[in-house]
């Protein structure tokens, strides 16, 4: 079975260079994990690799789509899958970096999000008469609440998959995104995890989201905002959405960041629950432990040798 190295952790954690340094020493290539990176028209929010890093080594899934055209976990296993495919023909092996874990389930183990069993049964009446009474924004709100992992893939346009996702909530009694076939693994992944203390941690995402603001994520966001009717996935990525009431002139500035940097701190915490819940991750502390790497090395060449 194909050999999958990837590189996992909350944001603000150092997978960048992580990867980075680990795609020198095993003389491969980079697959972006994370679905936001692969939209040419922003960087700042979406804590794109340097147009240095990316000249250090080949990234891919970066600036290969318009932020105008839909991007989902389909579209991501099927482009990650290829390049897998392309790096391994070469040799070497490949290696992923960041990305939420529903996405890298999806990559790895084949999930099926639900649709494979349910997605072609009827829809429930109940959503279809709250979709007319509220409006879709509304009816996103409500899966939203229902199932916070499922909701991150669904654009809020495509009603008919959010009606599709709440019917099957409704009628299994489960969360759409776990509704799954039996998992069949794709590759023999090895998940390298980075973390640290909660507290540290949640420091570096607001020192972050500042040097953010300084590099210019304003202007960014403020793209994504008068663009938001010909976009999919961007309007609601974090990083963006939080600055939307500003733009309005519904709220302050400082809000708005402090927003963002709540936003930041839960989404990290999501995505360490469903790490040590949903994936079998080695974890290492980068801040705390200055022989990470070479720990990190060895597990790697163990696991390449076996």
């Amino acid at each position: 079975m194909q050999k999958l190295l990837l590189i996992v952790g909350p944001t603000a954690i150092g997978k960048t260079s992580l990867g980075i340094r680990l795609a020198k020493d095993l003389q491969t290539k980079i697959i972006s994990g994370d679905s936001m990176q692969i939209y040419q028209e922003v960087a700042i929010g979406t804590a794109k690799p340097s147009k240095q890093e990316q000249a250090e080594i080949r990234h891919y899934l970066v600036d290969e789509r318009s932020i105008f055209a839909e991007f989902g976990v389909k579209d991501f296993v099927s482009s990650a899958s290829s390049a897998i495919s392309e790096i391994a023909g070469e040799g070497k092996v490949p290696l992923v970096v960041g990305g939420t874990g529903f996405y890298l389930s999806a990559l790895v183990n084949g999930l099926q999000l639900g649709e494979a069993e349910h997605y072609d049964s009827p829809v429930e009446p109940k959503w279809e008469e709250y979709l007319a009474r509220h409006g879709p924004e509304e009816l996103w709100q409500e899966l939203a609440k229902l199932d916070p992992v499922a909701v991150e893939q669904i654009p809020v346009q495509n009603t008919r998959r959010v009606l599709r996702a709440l019917s099957v909530i409704t009628r299994t009694k489960k969360k759409f995104s776990e509704q799954q076939n039996d998992l069949v693994p794709q590759f023999d992944a090895k998940f390298i995890g980075l973390n640290t203390d909660r507290a540290v941690l949640y420091e570096r995402i607001n020192q972050r989201v500042d040097l953010m603001i300084k590099a210019g994520l304003l202007e960014e966001a403020q793209f994504v905002y008068e663009n938001q009717d010909k976009m999919f996935q961007a309007k609601q990525a974090i990083g963006y959405k939080e600055f939307f009431p500003y733009f309005a002139g519904e709220s302050d500035l400082e809000t708005a960041v402090a927003k963002l940097k709540q936003a930041s701190r839960k989404y990290a915490k999501r995505q360490l629950t469903y790490f040590n819940n949903k994936l079998p991750v080695s974890w290492y502390d980068p801040l705390t432990d200055a022989a990470y790497y070479s720990k990190i090395k060895n597990e790697i060449g163990e696991w390449l040798n076996d």
